[in-house]
């Protein structure tokens, strides 16, 4: 597989993802949330919000992922905004504790995949400037027929 497709991938699958995560979120507060069921109202109502912004987050990933080339600075600052929240659970754990579990999946998903993103990150502009260098029209203009306005 090369780095482009690589790259195309895993921006798609963070926009379904981060949008399936958010809209669930959205429809089910605080029973979306591992450990949080009877957190109550003002917990559900920001979790809800926070899931709507999620959702939106994801499809930002989406957008990034139907343009050629992929933009790398899309790309890189998406994921600076996902490594923010792996770090963000980093600094709960060591000011509040140990939290559920899937909490600890998670932040090792985006520790782990935030390097890989920004490393991949212009992988899709470098594969489209090589096609492009390597195509027989920079060497060879198309002919002209004489109908061209200057």
């Amino acid at each position: 597989m090369t780095r482009a497709k690589a790259l195309r991938g895993l921006v798609l699958a963070m926009g379904y993802a981060c949008t399936a995560i958010g809209l669930l979120h959205v429809l089910l507060g605080n029973a979306a949330i591992p450990g949080a069921t009877d957190a109550g109202a003002t917990i559900d109502s920001f979790g809800r919000f926070i899931g709507a912004v999620f959702a939106g987050y994801g499809l930002a990933w989406l957008w990034a992922a139907r343009q050629s080339p992929i933009p790398a600075t899309a790309v890189r600052w998406l994921t600076a905004v996902f490594l923010a929240g792996g770090l963000g659970r980093l600094l709960s754990l060591a000011v509040e504790g140990r939290p559920h579990g899937f909490q600890l999946v998670l932040a090792a998903l985006e520790l782990a995949l935030s390097p890989l993103l920004f490393l991949l990150a212009d992988a899709d502009a470098v594969a489209v400037a090589v096609a492009d260098a390597d195509s027989p029209e920079r060497d060879h203009p198309p002919a002209r027929d004489g109908n061209e306005t200057a």
